[in-house]
C-alpha cells in the first residue's frame, strides 16, 4: 500500500538513548521494559521484543529510533509510550535501527 508525503510527514520518529532496561515476564513474548531520554521530549517508556539479540547490559547507553508520536499502548500491566524501530530478522529477531554516528537525543529522523 502507497502512502502519500503527507501520511509519512505525521510519523514523528526520534533518536534516543537507553536509559534503563528491566526484565517484563508479564508480556506475551520475551520483551524488556526500556526507559528512552528523547532530549527535550523527555524520557519515554516502551517494552521492546529483544531478548534474542541484546542482553540488557548492551542496551543501556545505545541509541535507537522510535516513533513517539502514537498513543500510549498498554502491553500487560505496562504503557507503552513509544515504539522502537528495527529490522525482523531470522526467527523474529529484531536489530534494532540507529544511528550511524552519534546523534543529539531528540533529533528527529528525516
Amino acid at each position: 500500500m502507497e502512502i502519500n508525503w503527507k501520511d509519512f510527514e505525521k510519523v514523528d520518529m526520534r533518536v534516543g538513548t537507553v536509559l534503563t532496561v528491566s526484565d517484563f515476564p508479564e508480556a506475551r513474548n520475551p520483551s524488556y521494559q526500556l526507559q528512552i531520554d528523547f532530549g527535550a521530549l523527555g524520557i519515554k517508556k516502551t517494552s521492546a521484543q529483544i531478548t534474542k539479540r541484546y542482553e540488557k547490559k548492551q542496551l543501556v547507553g545505545k541509541q535507537v529510533i522510535a516513533v513517539v508520536n502514537f498513543p500510549k499502548k498498554q502491553i500487560a500491566n505496562f504503557m507503552s509510550e513509544c515504539l522502537v524501530l528495527g529490522v525482523e530478522g531470522d526467527d523474529s529477531d529484531v536489530i534494532l535501527l540507529q544511528p550511524s554516528a552519534h546523534a543529539k537525543n531528540g533529533d528527529r529522523v528525516g
